[in-house]
């Protein structure tokens, strides 16, 4: 890896491009480095792991809007369109994008990766496929282009906080989809500049949507940032710029939007010839649930097993849960946001709030990507109290270890005291998910076709399941114009096509 640093520029400093973060990340994107076997097994098991979570939530607000937008937008007569999960019929690139973007990302259900700030890598795999699709690129095309998406988002993840200046993390998104779209159809350089500068540019939005009464935006922010790397790539095809340099201008997103005028980042990035390996640093997730609660979902199961006495709030005095800076901001009693403790709340709210997520798995001792998020659940008047005593707090040491870039102590979780009402303490702790890689039990393909199977059971075919499965796995021999495969049918009746609220298209 080659480490670059990037600082804002005044503009008589006239700042040659080839050293312009954007131009640096398209000579990345337009190396021709073939995919190593580790990661294009990964790829693979996080094309099953899309499909799978996309497939839980085909009949879900979201996804019956999304669908039914990009359902109103026929191919072009430039290509054959893509496919949209769960249907056979065919739509335009960018809104087929759209559609299976907000699918797979509804239940914030797959891959992440955290460092200076986070990012689900796996939103680039809906706009790639959907333009592979569109020209009827291959499964190895397809394959380095994903490739490129994951190294270009991993990288400004691991070295550019947004989260801290109130920026959405899919600023990070628009870039790396445009990046790997360059890299799947071939694109040069410059093209490809214009296009990741374009993909920021258009995808930089406030993290509102992540605060508060979280809305059904948070589905769509990443497959808008995918619609829009889309478009900016055919803009870029088409001979049209972007705003140069658009990271370290003195108007630009660093000197504005990020660390200001003196701000200076070190990126690191591959160097020529060097393989994209970026995806095999991230990790999924077992539990439908925000991926700092996947550690806590996991501790609270055990507890539920070695500690029944905890879960009855009549003997409960106080739940005390220490971990990360972040964890105990974004998603812990340190946000203040009141809706944290709402039974009311929406889903979206309380898959961001860790001592809802952290009750209900310790009182029944499992999570489910439905039925733990019921009004009826959220609303149990022994869950409420028990919510209710359940608080976090910030612990250094954990913080620390959140950041580190040492990938054997980086932890993700920290350590609970339960005080009883008579008098006993409980203690325990953890670094990480029991899925991650480092956890008790890491996912491999077996887990990813099992989630698969789990989640497709009664919305999908068994013979469709095996067909989709085959197609995956096999990603590397299919052939140009054979991407198709990678679709997956739902059973008779299932999709639901009421398009629900008429909009304007």
């Amino acid at each position: 890896m080659i480490t670059h640093p990037v600082r804002v520029y005044k503009s008589d400093e006239n700042l040659p491009r080839e050293e312009q973060l954007a131009y640096r990340i398209a000579t990345v994107a337009a190396d021709p480095v073939a995919v190593d076997s580790d990661a294009a097994a990964m790829i693979i098991n996080r094309i099953i792991d899309n499909a799978a979570v996309a497939l839980a939530s085909l009949n879900r607000a979201p996804i019956i809007a999304a669908r039914a937008q990009a359902l109103a937008h026929a191919p072009s007569s430039g290509g054959a369109g893509a496919t949209v999960f769960g249907i056979e019929k065919r739509v335009s690139a960018e809104w087929a994008a759209w559609a299976n973007g907000v699918a797979v990302r509804e239940l914030d259900y797959h891959d992440t990766f955290l460092a200076a700030d986070y990012s689900h890598p796996g939103d680039n795999i809906p706009p790639l496929l959907a333009a592979a699709q569109h020209v009827g690129a291959s499964g190895a095309d397809l394959m380095r282009g994903i490739a490129t998406g994951y190294e270009i988002q991993v990288d400004l993840v691991k070295a550019i906080c947004l989260h801290k200046h109130k920026i959405d993390h899919v600023a990070h998104l628009g870039p790396s989809a445009a990046a790997g779209l360059g890299t799947l159809l071939g694109l040069d350089v410059e093209t490809i500049f214009q296009a990741v500068g374009q993909g920021l540019h258009t995808t930089t939005a406030s993290r509102q949507s992540r605060k508060g009464e979280i809305s059904t935006w948070k589905a769509h922010a990443p497959a808008f940032a995918g619609k829009m790397a889309l478009e900016a790539v055919d803009r870029a095809m088409r001979g049209q710029t972007s705003p140069v340099p658009i990271y370290e201008g003195e108007d630009g997103v660093i000197a504005w939007m990020l660390d200001g005028p003196t701000a200076a980042y070190e990126v690191p990035l591959p160097g020529p010839g060097e393989p994209k390996r970026a995806i095999l640093d991230t990790y999924t997730k077992e539990h439908s649930a925000e991926y700092q609660a996947q550690a806590w979902i996991d501790l609270a199961r055990k507890l539920h097993r070695d500690h029944p006495e905890a879960t009855d709030p009549a003997k409960v005095q106080r739940v005390l849960i220490r971990t990360s800076h972040h964890t105990h901001f974004v998603i812990g009693s340190g946000a203040n946001d009141p809706q944290k403790y709402s039974p009311t709340a929406s889903r979206e709210t309380l898959d961001h709030s860790i001592p809802y997520i952290f009750t209900v798995a310790l009182q029944d001792g499992a999570w489910h990507h439905v039925d733990s998020f019921a009004p009826e659940r959220a609303g149990r008047p022994d869950t409420v109290e028990l919510w209710h005593k359940v608080s976090t707090e910030e612990d250094h040491e954990w913080t620390r270890r959140y950041h580190s870039l040492d990938i054997s102590e980086k932890a993700f979780g920290g350590s609970v005291e339960i005080t009883l009402a008579d008098g006993t303490i409980i203690r325990d702790e953890i670094a990480v998910a029991d899925a991650h890689p480092l956890g008790a039990r890491p996912f491999a393909r077996e887990q990813y076709v099992a989630k698969f199977r789990t989640l497709a059971e009664g919305v999908v075919d068994r013979d469709e399941q095996d067909r989709f499965l085959a197609a995956a796995e096999g990603l590397e021999s299919l052939g140009a114009g054979e991407l198709d495969a990678l679709n997956i049918i739902a059973a008779d009746g299932v999709v639901d096509l009421s398009y629900g609220p008429k909009g304007l298209f």
